[in-house]
């Protein structure tokens, strides 16, 4: 019993890591960047305010889970902004690596279960999983209208550009949200020209 629980306090010792990763989003205030375990917040708030934009299939247990999981890696393999220029193989087999070092601190039992949460996230291929993904994405554009552009002003994004790396992903788990966003953003774009 000692040994399962100073290998879980290790694990939660090692995820206060991801305080320190910080990513390309700003804060809604513009006054900084957020980190990682910000965004991972938000996004766990952001699904218990929007569960009903999720189809009946969803489970939003499970979404909270992946949400509260999904940006661990990062630890290890750093954030790569969505409109950033990165190599995506070499992104995902750092992310990998890192999946297999951070949940392997855990006790097998749950270390498999938090990595098989981990890999249904990425996946994308669940209901469950299509819907966190879209959240994940939706997030982000919200906090940039809010900070007056954020990172698309860093990253001189255009509003195609916009559709073509983020529509699609919000779309498929979150029609919904889609719809919002995109009346949203476009509008942002229009003025922004």
């Amino acid at each position: 019993m000692t040994q399962r629980l100073e290998q879980q306090i290790a694990f939660l010792n090692e995820a206060d890591k991801l305080k320190s990763v910080n990513r390309g989003t700003l804060l809604c205030d513009a006054s900084r960047a957020e980190n990682s375990a910000e965004h991972s917040w938000h996004l766990t708030l952001y699904a218990l305010v929007l569960a009903d934009q999720a189809g009946s299939d969803v489970d939003l247990t499970r979404v909270i889970k992946m949400l509260i999981l999904h940006d661990l890696v990062e630890i290890d393999a750093g954030d790569n902004p969505i409109f950033g220029d990165f190599d995506q193989i070499a992104m995902e087999a750092q992310e990998q690596i890192a999946a297999d070092r951070i949940f392997g601190i855990l006790p097998n039992d749950l270390g498999d279960d938090l990595r098989a949460t981990w890999e249904e996230f990425e996946a994308n291929t669940t209901a469950t999983a299509r819907f966190a993904k879209s959240l994940d994405r939706f997030q982000p554009p919200m906090q940039n209208l809010a900070a007056g552009g954020g990172s698309w002003v860093e990253y001189n994004v255009t509003e195609e550009t916009f559709v073509e790396k983020v529509g699609s992903k919000i779309a498929t788990g979150a029609p919904g949200l889609w719809h919002f966003a995109q009346s949203k953003v476009s509008a942002w774009f229009a003025a922004h020209r």
